[in-house]
């Protein structure tokens, strides 16, 4: 699972390029970061370099994580569309349909993640996420003017093609910016603000519904009218501060693209333990996005509105526990045991769903599933960096890993089948076994990691071609 054979050792003399500077400390990190950057004077002391980045950490996460909550407000807004009204106007009730419209966003997705994270290394991140925020804001919109459920298969696979990549490159900006004990903290802030996105979803899904009958247009349509609206005007904000924050990056000592240096990471078990994570976690995040608003309508008996206004609250409590995760992990630069405890709460959650004696009781077990499975995501994001180096890697790493939470998101539309309603046991059952994987695979690794670095400490294993580097756990 590792690299004890490869101990090729890094001697080059130059400053890394900032992606290869990831055992810096933060007053190193900074010093580094304002050398690199030919607007800020050499005059001013570390704690003032400090203000600045700090500074640009607020531009960099809330930007970014802005981004990313119009793509996850955008990925589950067909869940608050369907209920208000959009599964009758469109036959999705008939069949598996419903399940079909969410599965064809995946393919594309999926297979676009390795071009896409080569692509946005040639042609930059400024043009690259910009571009593509701005096309699949104009998508959404014509979610509106879908005349039957077929149309909305072809604009989810459009959607999922434009996607793609969006998320490894935010990602790879912001694994390559900080130190390891630095990163959770910043990976928190950007998960939960692109957490918001679906936690407003419900809430925004509401408001634009009482639009009902404006220009003839029923309240389902008014949602994807709206919200594409809101991702088209994100992007020139975006569009600023990556251009900004890219310099750096551009222009950093890079090794030049080949197939062999981007691929050899393929070779590596732990990345592939670290996607297998990231899947299982992923498969419950997307059920919940796509099937919370259903189970509280159909299950639970709660009505529309109330409907889309609960959906919100479970991910308010989601952004809570990863934000309090984050600085906590930082702080005693552990990983491992976020991930256990948030896959136990995730059973004690899909258990209350199901065999609860109350709607109430249910209701706090899908708040229990939506803050694990949320707060999972970053926690194992951030495993995965701590643990590998090289630019190409990371990129690859990115890749694979957001590609195989794309392969969740198909698991959690099939498995969480409309017949199956109210209840959802295959699709209950299935993500209390991926809970079980999380813990089993989180453990091998762990014990994986510990042998590493007992070895390095003697001297007999070399760990991502660089002699002080230790495992994370």
């Amino acid at each position: 699972m590792g690299s004890k054979t490869d101990t090729k050792v890094d001697t080059e003399q130059p400053l890394p390029a900032l992606s290869e500077c990831q055992t810096f400390n933060e007053d190193e990190k900074v010093s580094y970061l304002i050398q690199q950057d030919p607007d800020v004077d050499d005059e001013y002391n570390v704690p003032e370099q400090r203000k600045i980045i700090h500074k640009v950490d607020r531009r960099l996460l809330i930007l970014l994580g802005c981004m990313q909550a119009v793509s996850f407000l955008d990925r589950a807004n067909i869940a608050n569309a369907a209920v208000a009204g959009m599964e009758e106007a469109l036959g999705l009730e008939i069949g598996n349909r419903y399940s079909i419209v969410l599965i064809v966003f995946y393919p594309l997705y999926i297979c676009l993640q390795f071009p896409a994270s080569i692509l946005v290394r040639k042609v930059g991140p400024r043009i690259f996420l910009s571009t593509i925020v701005l096309l699949w804001g104009i998508v959404m919109i014509c979610f509106a003017f879908a005349k039957s459920w077929k149309i909305l298969i072809l604009l989810r696979i459009l959607v999922g093609g434009l996607e793609a990549g969006c998320f490894p490159s935010q990602y790879y900006l912001i694994s390559s910016w900080y130190s390891r004990y630095d990163l959770y903290k910043r990976t928190s802030i950007f998960y939960l603000i692109g957490v918001l996105g679906s936690a407003l979803s419900g809430v925004l899904a509401l408001g634009f519904s009482k639009m009902d009958g404006l220009s003839g247009r029923a309240g389902w349509q008014w949602i994807f009218i709206m919200e594409g609206i809101i991702t088209c005007l994100i992007e020139n904000e975006s569009a600023y501060i990556i251009r900004r924050i890219n310099r750096d990056r551009q222009d950093a000592d890079l090794d030049n693209f080949s197939f062999r240096k981007f691929l050899k990471p393929a070779l590596d078990a732990k990345v592939w333990a670290f996607a297998m994570i990231f899947l299982c976690t992923t498969m419950q995040a997307y059920s919940i996005g796509y099937f919370l608003p259903v189970i509280l309508e159909t299950k639970m008996g709660y009505s529309t509105s109330q409907t889309q206004g609960l959906s919100t609250p479970p991910y308010i409590i989601g952004m809570i526990l990863m934000f309090v995760q984050g600085w906590l992990s930082d702080k005693i630069r552990l990983r491992y045991p976020f991930l256990y405890f948030n896959a136990i709460i995730n059973i004690v959650g899909l258990c209350l769903m199901v065999w609860a004696s109350s709607a109430g009781v249910e209701y706090f077990g899908a708040i229990l599933v939506t803050a694990g499975s949320s707060a999972n995501l970053p926690t194992v994001m951030v495993f995965q960096s701590n643990n590998i180096r090289g630019a190409w890697k990371r990129a690859f790493c990115s890749a694979s890993m957001i590609g195989l939470g794309g392969t969740g998101g198909i698991v959690g539309s099939l498995v969480f089948r409309s017949q199956d309603a109210p209840k959802y046991l295959p699709g209950i059952y299935t993500c209390l076994t991926a809970n079980g994987l999380i813990v089993a695979i989180t453990t091998v690794t762990v014990v994986y990691f510990l042998m590493q670095n007992k070895l390095a400490d003697k001297g007999l294993a070399i760990i991502e071609r660089l002699p002080s580097f230790r495992y994370t756990l």
